[in-house]
């Protein structure tokens, strides 16, 4: 056959007629009636003409396309959804017109346009039928009304013609089968037997080149398609602005949200074309990413088990007049966004991020809207006028008029003798024409049809709308190159390794976009889209760019020409798109001046006598000549095949360069389905085996998601491990972790709601538990009622993830849903034979994944539900052995955490614990510990205090090591200690060679050792440095100063070490001097009457300074609180370091005559150079707010 090399470039690859066999009769069709969740005796119930009768392909031509195989069963389902419908004379019999397309495995689409009209039925056989099914049913329901009546009535029937297409030209279509209908209604036959205008379009009508026009012919009018360039977006045919007109802007922006973030998305409206332009509009908008899951936009009854898939999906579904939604049983909910068109509403996942800019968007899109005349309502869909449209059209402000012409329009308009004119024309019944065609009226311009006119305003709406969203993604993703990794050296390297390798630097590439994008790019940079997307790119070093990644990467080379923001300087203004005149003039042209035209329509060697004309009846085709394609190859015909052989040439030379094309497609299979489950569902083979077989597949994707999913989370952990243990830099933020977490409850959700017998509410894991709870004492019946007890969540899906969080946390999911799987009977009754959770080989292998996360800690609950009430118990632990286990005085203890402290709590005595609720704190940074130093035995020596908070388990120990009461040690009667997370003893051994790294402890148990003078300077540089990578840290990041400034290795533990270095502390009979006795000296000398007149002759700034230092003393010497003396230098570098003033304090001190009464030679203090430098390293803090915990500036008046 000569179609087979130069077809794929034909502009349709079949004609289609779908209808009644006459010869089966009346079947009842089963599956349509399950679509209507009707028993087969309910759909007896129903009137016969209401029933749902089998339709039947009742020819199709060609017979095959090789590279587009013919699925009977798929097509018949889909151009007939509902099945056979039946009418009388009395009956609305208004033609309708629909869309529909099928997936391949691939990915790849071809759609199918139906016009459905109906046609009276000849057949006695089934006019018989169908009266004796009418007798029946009165027999059964005397009361119901008179039906249909062989003798009287007139019997129609649906049928179907269909064109099957590879690219969606939905108005072309649309028309030539309008036109076709037309054909066989008109009281004279066509000019030409039907055959030619069908053999014509399947045959004679190309596709129109890229960035060109064409012309064919219908049966009736010529029908004008155009195609975009290679720089333009890609062909869209269906109408957006009714998109918008159905939604309203604010929830499509909220559609299109859910889609780019892959959730469930189940379209639901009585009327498919609207099911099929919602999806095709929002998957549109998409570009240049593109919908890589299960893309249904009419779901057959055949398919309704599909809504049970555990994976990410586009859905239409449709509705019964009348039916009630909260009446549809939805197997999951939880990640469902539920779009009823009908109604205008829809209903979102909760945990949902807001698209960047949202607010100026919409306002962007309402003023495009606005100029083609469709008017958004507040809370209302939008609405559209002819009168209004007609107004916006004729408006030369909206770019309709070009010109020389809008000049004069303009001109004429302002002119008060014409308007005189006007009116008596107007009076006397004269038509001005020529100003006419000017304004708009009649034809239109340039002598186009109202069908053109509406065309044409159509695809101009369509592209300026499309550029609007495209924009927002130029805007966005400008410096998305920069963050590519391109580790391979080769395709086939890259292919085989594609699951092991990072491809796109994540972490920087968010570190580098504006805080308000960051809630919405986290969760988008994980998708199934963009990974493909980013592979992509990666792959056009080695082969030609994707067609969407070509347009892409052009538009923002363009815009970085034109762009004179700094590289790297990432904005949250809005940018509104400012090619919309541009893109819309490059379609006008284009229909303006037609680039080709097919062949007409011509008679073909037909037989005489067949395919009679008869109006009102669609004729029996003749076969033999729809067949086959033309035998003379037209011009077109030869330059496609031409340029076949010219790729054919080309590949064989370039196939030993590469790889062989089943291997390459193989991997590239592979490395696409990474994350997802299964592309698309087949349409044809609805047996067992073939459920059983996709059932199947969704186990292993959902294993295989879960084993790439926990995978991630630990490499990104153990990454940021890793830099706190000193190696490298970190690689994964708290908003990246919370996503990759709230990712993690999503897939358990798809889990448990995966085979359920009966839809269990919205959380189908929630439902489990609650079930689980109430046969068995155990499974953390603490941990559900605290969940259950927070006010803070209203719903069962909130409940699930705060449960998954909280598992996640205390180290126990895994252990957790194993003790919940092991009432084997309960998830028998729950679940279905197929269903994930009864597949124990997978569910062991999903378990042991969950189990590896306990390898790292997550603070995901206690940093999510921030606002929630906690019990805390505090433990203070004396060392008995050097002390008294219990003291006489008053003890006090107040916990601080990273988000709030405790206040002051009073400890009874003789007790030394005690359980507070408290707010949330976080993770918890310190505790102030003290006592009132009352009775006899007021000495205290405390070990430690340990901290559990009893809804987490987590238990934090501060350690102390000191004494507390006046005499002893440094006079401290309070103390400020840093926190370390205490592991639990049953993993104590297991555990600590891959736990998350200590907190920094409090300072005071490693005074022994006294470290060198080289060791000293390493330490305040590494304490400096710690604390300047700190505020370089989102603020969200950052975690706790306090550690930082005063934990084991921070700012005044080295500073201590500095000034301990040659220190005189010990004294012969004598107490122990502290390095703050010296500060006190100095000062004093400072504070002296003639040294003060000493200081005032210096320079101004550093008398200035001596002032602050010497307040800064005094204020820290006046407080009431007893902190001891090493609690008052501690106080003094925390202070001056906020203040940006410890370099200038320095030279003061070092100059002073005290500092050789109580340093040896040797000391660091009296080595100008050391000193220099320090003083330089300290000054790098100057740029940096230092912000000090309120625990530790308690009582200081500054």
């Amino acid at each position: 056959m000569l179609t087979a090399f130069w077809a794929p470039c034909r502009f349709a690859h079949y004609f289609v007629i779908c209808g009644i066999d006459t010869e089966t009769g009346l079947e009842p069709d089963e599956l349509v009636c399950l679509c209507w969740n009707l028993t087969e005796w309910e759909n007896f119930e129903q009137s016969p003409l209401k029933r749902t009768f089998k339709s039947k392909v009742l020819a199709h031509y060609p017979e095959n396309v090789e590279w587009n195989p013919f699925d009977r069963d798929a097509v018949n389902m889909l151009c007939m959804p509902k099945g056979l419908s039946f009418r009388t004379q009395a009956d609305a019999r208004e033609p309708q017109f629909h869309s529909f397309l099928i997936t391949r495995e691939d990915g790849s689409r071809t759609y199918g346009f139906v016009h459905t009209f109906y046609e009276e039925v000849t057949s006695s056989q089934i006019c018989s039928a169908m009266q004796t099914l009418y007798q029946m049913h009165q027999a059964e329901n005397p009361s119901s009304a008179a039906g249909y009546d062989a003798s009287r009535d007139t019997l129609y029937v649906s049928k179907a013609l269909c064109l099957i297409t590879p690219m969606p030209f939905m108005h072309a279509c649309r028309r030539f089968l309008s036109q076709l209908h037309r054909a066989i209604t008109a009281p004279s036959p066509p000019p030409l037997p039907l055959e030619s205008y069908i053999h014509n379009i399947l045959y004679e009508v190309p596709l129109p080149p890229p960035g060109r026009s064409l012309k064919f012919h219908g049966v009736y009018e010529p029908i004008v398609c155009q195609r975009p360039g290679p720089g333009e977006l890609p062909v869209a045919d269906f109408p957006l602005g009714q998109t918008f007109t159905l939604l309203g802007v604010e929830n499509l922006v909220q559609l299109f949200t859910c889609t780019l973030l892959e959730m469930q998305i189940l379209l639901y409206s009585q009327d498919y074309q609207q099911l099929m332009t919602v999806a095709e509009g929002i998957t549109t908008l998409l570009f240049p990413f593109q919908w890589q899951h299960v893309y249904v936009p009419i779901l057959p009854a055949s398919l309704l088990h599909f809504l049970d898939a555990p994976v990410p999906y586009l859905m239409g579904l449709q509705s019964k007049e009348g039916t009630d939604r909260s009446k549809l049983e939805l197997p999951q909910e939880a990640n469902l966004c539920f779009v009823d068109i009908d109604n205008h509403c829809i209903e979102l996942p909760e945990d949902f991020p807001q698209f960047p800019n949202k607010p100026e968007f919409i306002q962007e899109l309402n003023e495009v809207l606005l100029r083609f005349g469709i008017y958004p309502v507040e809370g209302t869909p939008l609405t559209s006028t002819p009168q209004a449209l007609r107004e916006l059209e004729d408006d030369g402000r909206n770019g309709n008029l070009e010109g020389e012409q809008l000049a004069m329009l303009e001109l004429l308009q302002g002119n008060a003798t014409l308007e005189k004119l006007q009116a008596l024309t107007k009076r006397t019944g004269v038509h001005v024409e020529a100003l006419r065609g000017i304004g708009g009226g009649g034809e239109g311009l340039g002598g186009r049809t109202g069908f053109e006119e509406e065309e044409l305003r159509n695809a101009k709406l369509n592209v300026q709308l499309r550029e609007v969203f495209a924009c927002r993604f130029t805007t966005m993703f400008a410096d998305y190159e920069a963050f590519v990794i391109q580790s391979a050296p080769d395709l086939e390297s890259w292919l085989t390794n594609r699951e092991q390798m990072h491809n796109f630097d994540k972490a920087s590439f968010l570190s580098d976009q504006p805080e308000p994008y960051l809630p919405f790019l986290s969760h988008f940079i994980e998708t199934q889209m963009f990974a493909t997307f980013i592979d992509n790119k990666i792959m056009s070093q080695w082969e030609e760019k994707e067609p969407l990644l070509r347009v892409f990467d052009g538009r923002i080379d363009k815009a970085r020409l034109y762009n004179v923001r700094a590289p790297n300087l990432r904005s949250s203004n809005y940018q509104k798109c400012t090619i919309l005149k541009e893109s819309a003039q490059a379609i006008e042209q284009r229909l303006m001046k037609i680039d080709h035209t097919a062949i007409h329509p011509h008679l073909l060697d037909m037989k005489i006598g067949q395919g009679k004309y008869v109006q009102g009846f669609f004729p029996k085709l003749q076969s033999d000549v729809l067949s086959v394609g033309p035998t003379n190859s037209n011009r077109w015909s030869n330059r496609t095949a031409t340029a076949q052989r010219r790729k054919d040439r080309h590949r064989q030379r370039t196939e030993h360069l590469t790889l062989d094309n089943d291997l390459k497609e193989k991997y590239m299979q592979e490395a696409r389905s990474l994350g997802k489950n299964l592309r698309q569902p087949k349409l044809s083979d609805l047996s067992p085996a073939v459920i059983a077989q996709t059932n199947w597949k969704f186990v292993e994707g959902l294993l295989k998601e879960c084993r790439m999913k926990t995978k991630r989370m630990l490499v990104e952990k153990m990454g940021r491990e890793a830099v706190e243990l000193g190696h490298g830099e970190a690689n994964i933020t708290g908003l990246e972790e919370n996503t990759l977490i709230a990712s993690l409850c999503d897939l358990l959700e798809r889990i448990w709601s995966h085979g359920l017998q009966v839809k269990q509410g919205k959380s189908a894991l929630w439902s489990h538990l609650m079930h689980y709870q109430a046969r068995e004492e155990k499974l953390e019946q603490q941990q559900a009622e605290h969940i259950q007890s927070m006010g803070e969540i209203k719903t069962d899906v909130g409940r699930a993830r705060a449960w998954i969080r909280l598992s996640l946390e205390k180290k126990l999911l895994s252990q957790h849903l194993k003790r919940l799987l092991s009432h084997t009977a309960l998830t028998k009754k729950l679940y279905k034979r197929y269903a994930f959770l009864r597949c124990e080989d997978e569910k062991e292998q999903f378990l042991f994944h969950l189990l590896s996360l306990n390898t790292v800690d997550y603070f995901c609950f206690t940093s999510v539900f921030t606002t929630i009430m906690i019990p805390y118990h505090a433990v203070i632990i004396p060392i008995k052995k050097l002390s008294n286990a219990m003291t006489t005085s008053n003890p006090w203890v107040c916990v601080s955490g990273e988000l709030g402290d405790s206040g002051v709590m009073q400890i009874p005595k003789n007790v030394l614990e005690m359980t507070f609720d408290c707010h949330n704190l976080g993770k918890l940074t310190t505790v102030q510990l003290g006592h009132d130093n009352s009775g006899l035995l007021a000495k205290w020596l405390v070990d430690c205090v340990m901290v559990r908070n009893e809804i987490t388990g987590h238990t934090y120990k501060f350690p102390c090591g000191r004494w507390l009461g006046k005499g002893v040690d440094d006079g401290s009667l309070e103390r400020v200690l840093i926190g370390e997370l205490a592991l639990p003893s049953a993993e104590e051994d297991c555990g600590r060679g891959c736990r998350t790294p200590d907190m920094q402890r409090s300072p005071g148990q490693t005074r022994r050792v006294k470290p060198t003078s080289g060791q000293i300077q390493d330490a305040i540089g590494e304490a400096v440095n710690n604390i300047c990578k700190h505020f370089h840290k989102p603020e969200k990041e950052r975690g706790s100063l306090t550690i930082l400034l005063c934990g084991e290795v921070g700012l005044v533990w080295a500073l201590e070490q500095f000034f301990n270095n040659g220190f005189k502390s010990a004294r012969l009979f004598q107490k122990t001097v502290f390095v703050w006795d010296f500060v006190e000296k100095a000062v004093a000398y400072m504070e002296s009457a003639d040294q003060m007149g000493d200081m005032q002759e210096t320079t101004e700034p550093l008398g200035l300074t001596c002032v602050s230092l010497c307040r800064y003393v005094s204020a820290i010497n006046s407080t009431s609180r007893n902190i001891g003396k090493d609690g008052k230098f501690q106080l003094l570098v925390c202070l001056g370091a906020r203040d940006h003033l410890l370099p200038q304090w320095l030279p003061l001190l070092v100059e002073c005559p005290v500092i050789q009464r109580m340093y040896e030679e040797s000391a660091l203090l009296r080595d100008r150079t050391t000193v220099n430098a320090l003083i330089a390293v300290l000054q790098t803090l100057d740029d940096f707010p230092i912000t000090l915990e309120a625990s530790l500036i308690k009582g200081i008046d500054l």
